[in-house]
């Protein structure tokens, strides 16, 4: 892979698994913040708010080196770092996995639970569309409408994708851009009177 390119999930997706009654249901998401992930945490377990755990690990990052997991309760690395390394061993970023377990009356024992989490998981990433990404920034562009056919051209150039556009007598755009095509396209800018560029977060 280039070096601002990175595997992720393209839509959530579900997989179930279950041992002696008790019912694993694994949750993928893809996430881009760990604000994204407390949201999507949050709102499942309100969703599932009858089961008897809610287990996760989830990954971000170009590098993949912001990560977490959690056992909720289970015993210690029986589920959060078993869901964790399923992530890690398809290489994903950018995602976050959450195992619903709901407790079928008889206990399955650490080899067992070990077993059920990364089962779990790896039905959900099994049905799960897995991409290549790149990473990107994030820019707001101002220019006069006259200008407005030579900015266009340029961003569908470089691929830019659009997130928002005002076309008035001064007209701007919020773009996205992928990261290693930034410094071709900061330069053109750069190079034209009456238009302006920033960074936004």
């Amino acid at each position: 892979m280039e070096v601002d390119e990175y595997l992720t999930i393209k839509v959530p997706s579900q997989g179930v698994f279950k041992d002696r009654k008790s019912r694993f249901i694994g949750l993928t998401f893809p996430i881009l913040t760990e604000n994204s992930f407390k949201q999507t945490i949050k709102q499942i377990k309100k969703d599932y708010n009858d089961a008897s755990h809610h287990c996760y690990a989830y990954v971000l990052g170009l590098n993949r080196n912001t990560f977490h997991s959690s056992d909720d309760g289970e015993p210690a690395n029986t589920a959060g770092v078993q869901i964790l390394g399923q992530i890690n061993a398809k290489q994903l970023t950018n995602i976050l996995v959450v195992v619903v377990r709901y407790f079928g009356g008889i206990k399955l024992g650490v080899p067992g639970l070990i077993n059920s989490y990364r089962q779990a998981t790896s039905e959900a990433l099994n049905n799960a569309e897995i991409i290549k990404e790149f990473e990107k920034s994030n820019f707001k562009i101002n220019f006069k409408y006259q200008q407005m056919s030579y900015v266009m051209n340029l961003l569908k150039e470089y691929k830019c994708q659009i997130n928002s556009k005002i076309f008035e007598l001064e007209c701007n755009i919020d773009f996205k851009i992928r990261k290693s095509f930034e410094p071709d396209l900061l330069k053109k800018i750069n190079s034209i009177k009456n238009i302006t560029i920033q960074t936004i977060n």
